[in-house]
């Protein structure tokens, strides 16, 4: 959320970061709310006053024996026109406060200014993509083929954008999760098993509501979501706390299952693995000081960073620029894995830097060691990484013209020591 009184006091600024993240946010009606909101508490102030001191008078009156019938005739009228004003100033505050929760987050100045994807800046290459003598197959011919994705039955099971991984598919899965979170505790993260549904208050507290309603699973007679990434559990961990500054920073990692109704992107991505409504992550999410937080960025993008490394995984990391930046991120970057089938990188991984933006919405704040008022946080999180994209990356980037896939070393011990996943017929190395 942002701050009020910042927008506030730099309109102009507001209305130069809102059009260059293209977005259609009604400024001047926050505006003219507010202004109206503090008009009214103004005149009940005033009013209150009035109010005060005809009391006063009132029982000097009643003292001196005189009859005060007038002048409380006026004191009940002003006490109706502050009821009626304090009504006002509930529905008043209730379309700003709703205005507030749908305002996006102001990007950081080194953020570069552009419309759309086209204007992100690579900021390095890492790894090289395989040369292959053969045509590389897509994940879903070659996952088929092996007996170990089926999607056909998914949809009997669900509908479309569901998928069933068979076998050593499931168990790549299972080693995958294993792995990126042994990886991420190496690296100083704690590890957290979170509900997998949360309430609306903590969908609220990191910004999926109110904006992004039509993309979540709800429960029908709960006041339950499914959750979209364990960032929303994580970082809301501490919601309506103050910290001490020498708890900060906070480092925290979950696997969990992610639930997402991908409403406005039909048509993208509708075969295979890649854009689905049910899939598995495993997050980071930092909690830290102000003066800190793009220094954790920088960390944060480097331990996802390390999963790909590890699996041998080519990807390059892009700036996203102003346009192309999520609702709720002051900075972001995009980790993209190298996908044969498309000979183009795809997204695995977003990382941003949220600085206050989540904890005003929380309300999590943190003591100064040196004494004075509480502080915001600054809230970061990112994939580490999305499991099922790395899976079918892994099988196209190290798939064998016969159709079998070798399974990277570093995950041979996790997968109980099978090097190569052939099919079922052939039998596995």
């Amino acid at each position: 959320m942002m701050d009020l009184r910042w927008v506030r006091d730099n309109l102009e600024e507001a209305r130069s970061y809102l059009r260059a993240r293209n977005s259609d946010f009604p400024l001047d009606q926050l505006i003219s709310f507010d202004e109206r909101r503090r008009q009214i508490l103004a005149e009940v102030e005033d009013l209150k006053a009035k109010r005060n001191e005809g009391s006063r008078r009132v029982g000097e009156m009643k003292r001196r024996g005189e009859e005060p019938k007038d002048l409380m005739e006026e004191m009940r009228a002003i006490g109706d026109r502050i009821s009626v004003l304090e009504s006002e100033l509930s529905a008043v505050e209730q379309e700003l406060n709703g205005l507030l929760l749908r305002m996006p987050n102001r990007p950081h100045e080194s953020v570069p200014v552009g419309k759309d994807e086209t204007c992100n800046p690579v900021v390095r290459v890492w790894g090289e993509p395989r040369q292959f003598d053969f045509t590389p197959k897509p994940h879903w011919e070659v996952g088929e083929a092996l007996g170990i994705m089926e999607f056909e039955r998914a949809v009997r099971l669900a509908e479309s954008r569901f998928v069933i991984l068979r076998g050593l598919g499931a168990r790549l899965e299972r080693a995958l999760i294993q792995y990126m979170l042994d990886l991420h505790c190496e690296n100083g993260y704690t590890e957290v098993s979170p509900p997998f549904l949360v309430n609306t208050d903590t969908m609220t507290g990191t910004g999926q509501l109110p904006k992004f309603a039509e993309d979540l699973y709800r429960c029908a007679n709960d006041d339950l979501w499914l959750i979209p990434t364990a960032e929303v559990p994580l970082t809301n961990l501490h919601r309506g706390e103050i910290l001490e500054e020498e708890q900060l920073p906070l480092y925290y990692t979950a696997y969990t299952p992610c639930f997402r109704r991908e409403a406005g992107s039909y048509g993208r991505d509708v075969k295979g693995m890649l854009r689905v409504h049910q899939f598995s992550k495993v997050e980071l999410v930092k909690i830290c000081k102000p003066e800190d937080s793009y220094d954790e960025l920088e960390k944060l993008t480097a331990s996802a960073e390390s999963v790909l490394k590890g699996l041998g995984l080519p990807y390059r990391v892009v700036c996203l620029c102003t346009g192309d930046m999520g609702f709720g991120a002051s900075k972001t970057y995009d980790i993209e894995v190298w996908l044969p089938s498309q000979g183009c990188y795809r997204e695995i991984s977003s990382c941003s830097n949220c600085e206050d933006f989540q904890a005003r919405r929380m309300n999590t704040r943190y003591r100064p060691k040196g004494g004075g008022k509480p502080r915001f946080v600054h809230t970061l999180n990112g994939s580490g990484i999305a499991v099922g994209r790395c899976l079918l990356a892994i099988v196209e980037n190290f798939q064998r013209q016969d159709g079998s896939v070798d399974i990277p070393d570093a995950l041979v011990p996790y997968m109980g020591g099978v090097k190569r996943i052939v099919p079922v017929c052939s039998g596995n190395a």
